[in-house]
């Protein structure tokens, strides 16, 4: 089995490779510079490193890319600066999900591409009656105003929730919502829920990086985890809060 990941040199994004190359999967990775990866995953056996922007490569590169794939997973992410937050690309996430899915369906799989998008609690899930205070609503539609982010990754799983739809011949998806993200270097007990069981703006739960790549990598190898989930958004919360390391 092979994943194409893109966003591999993020904090969850190396989690995500190294659980699947442990599992004994090949990974496909389009990253900028091959040194932002660890380098035991640079010497593994398992690993095809494509030095690259997602978003600067052509249709038929991309396609390329994907082809022979299994399962794409996208741990895109906006970094934490001003020019991450509010340079361009401000749909990152959209436009990668979108072409990326775009190059799945050019490659006419003969059976569906995996498609998991890591995403946030803070994004409703649309197909779904997902209730929210009205000061939240508030709050949210404030921060979908003012942090370019945070619209993109509503817009990343509208995509796949309304454009790839649940019958699509190529594609079948699933977008994991972690609540605030910690760093812990162990995985540990998480539970997984349909919809959010608490507040994302008021009563947050913690997630940890290494929960969020485990479940992530257990919806690509596993097929009863993933027919449990596809279609769905997933939440993740950590069911204990460690400490978390630096």
């Amino acid at each position: 089995m092979t994943t194409l990941v893109v966003g591999a040199s993020g904090a969850t994004g190396k989690l995500l490779v190294t659980q699947l190359l442990e599992r004994g999967e090949k990974v496909r990775v389009i990253v900028r510079s091959r040194d932002s990866l660890p380098k035991a995953v640079l010497e593994h056996q398992n690993i095809t490193v494509i030095e690259a922007s997602v978003l600067e490569l052509n249709a038929s590169e991309l396609a390329q890319y994907a082809s022979g794939c299994d399962a794409v997973a996208s741990c895109l992410g906006h970094n934490l600066t001003l020019k991450g937050m509010f340079g361009a690309p401000h749909k990152l996430v959209t436009e990668a999900t979108r072409r990326l899915c775009n190059a799945v369906k050019t490659n006419n799989p003969g059976t569906s591409v995996k498609f998991v998008l890591m995403n946030t609690t803070g994004n409703r899930n649309r197909d779904r009656d997902e209730p929210i205070s009205l000061s939240e609503k508030c709050v949210i539609a404030l921060i979908r105003l003012l942090v370019p982010p945070h619209a993109d990754n509503e817009s990343a799983a509208d995509f796949l929730r309304a454009e790839i739809g649940q019958h699509n011949e190529s594609i079948e998806w699933a977008v994991v919502r972690p609540d605030s993200l910690i760093n812990n270097s162990q995985t540990s007990d998480y539970s997984v829920h349909e919809s959010p069981t608490r507040s994302a703006i008021f009563d947050a739960g913690k997630t940890s990086r290494i929960n969020v790549a485990s479940f992530m990598a257990e919806l690509i190898t596993n097929d009863t985890t993933w027919n449990d989930w596809k279609g769905k958004m997933p939440v993740l919360y950590n069911l204990v809060v460690e400490p978390a390391v630096a």
